[in-house]
């Protein structure tokens, strides 16, 4: 176990290239502007989840050398990252047609599937589907969503950082209790990446993440639970489960903006997490309670599914309800009102 050390060390390194990337984006007035779609009143440096990129995916060649990993996994997940984090990049410091971005996130999807097999056979309430060509397909679909819907959900201080560790580290939990061990190093490098950029991006942030970041975790995140499946169908369900705060609030959100024949592709602030932050006035208690939930309400679920034989979409399904619940009472996808003001 002499790898461990590899840990604080990450954290470490993404907490100094925070810190040079915000006096970088501070020197060259890379500075986000608050308008009139922003959750946030003041000028705040962007760009700071390339720390986060950098860090982990530099890691990858080590965790290779060290054998610590399969190589398919690695290169799956590296590469689809990588893309992804380029194309945000691209987008943070100019701008990229939505029809591009969405080409290379596809490729994106598409390179990390072919090296990891495709999705594998899935248990639903009891029944093993093998989803055959349909489910490349729809594991494609889910993975550009994946990395989509963490961009959405990243519009307060905090949030997308606190996500991503909640359920990195509680994967590993589940992987430790199960009996994955060996799956344990991945998740829990990401999660110290995150640690060292969420020093600075905790509420209230000193620098923002950016595209470049979010949709490296989205992708990172959705890459993971596919290769969890491989190891164990609950373990999949249990990705699911830990990712239940933004799946929820952005699918929700969404179907609600179509629904009403909104331009999804527009600027908004219309996710359950914003009109929450309004009507806090603060950022900070809306951060905490995503934590919260994951700790308190989602993880449980998902140990009784891992450990229990508790059926996966069935604790989903008991996962999920409270949270669409929650979508509902703060108007998540309703029209935003004119007089909420921006915070900090």
């Amino acid at each position: 176990m002499t790898y461990w050390w590899i840990i604080p060390v990450v954290a470490a390194v993404s907490l100094l290239l925070t810190a040079i990337l915000r006096r970088y984006a501070l020197a060259r007035s890379i500075i986000d502007i608050p308008n009139a779609r922003s959750s946030h009143s003041v000028p705040t440096p962007r760009g700071g989840g390339v720390a986060i990129v950098v860090t982990f995916l530099f890691s990858l060649p080590l965790v290779a050398w060290e054998g610590l990993a399969a190589t398919s996994g690695l290169i799956a997940l590296g590469g689809a990252a990588a893309l992804v984090a380029l194309i945000g990049f691209m987008d943070d410091h100019g701008h990229i047609a939505a029809r591009w971005r969405l080409l290379g996130h596809f490729a994106a999807a598409i390179w990390a599937l072919c090296w990891l097999g495709g999705l594998p056979v899935v248990r639903v309430f009891g029944m093993d589907i093998d989803l055959i060509w349909y489910g490349q397909i729809l594991a494609a679909v889910y993975l550009v969503w994946m990395l989509n819907l963490y961009n959405f959900m990243d519009g307060i201080d905090g949030i997308a950082s606190v996500e991503a560790m909640c359920t990195c580290l509680g994967a590993c939990l589940l992987y430790w209790l199960s009996g994955f061990e060996d799956m344990i190093l991945m998740p829990l490098i990401l999660a110290m990446a995150v640690a060292g950029f969420l020093f600075w991006n905790f509420p209230p942030a000193r620098i923002f993440m950016g595209d470049a970041g979010s949709g490296f975790l989205g992708i990172a995140l959705g890459v993971m639970s596919i290769q969890a499946a491989w190891a164990s169908a609950p373990l999949f369900w249990a990705w699911l489960i830990l990712l239940g705060v933004f799946i929820v609030d952005a699918t929700f959100t969404l179907m609600r903006r179509l629904s009403r024949g909104d331009k999804v592709y527009e600027a908004h602030r219309s996710h359950a997490y914003q009109f929450a932050s309004r009507q806090f006035g603060k950022h900070l208690p809306v951060t905490l309670a995503v934590g919260a939930l994951n700790l308190f309400w989602l993880l449980p679920i998902a140990l009784c599914v891992t450990l229990f034989d508790l059926d996966g979409a069935l604790g989903l399904v008991i996962a999920y309800v409270p949270l669409v619940m929650l979508a509902v009472k703060f108007h998540a996808g309703e029209l935003e009102k004119a007089e909420p003001g921006r915070l900090s």
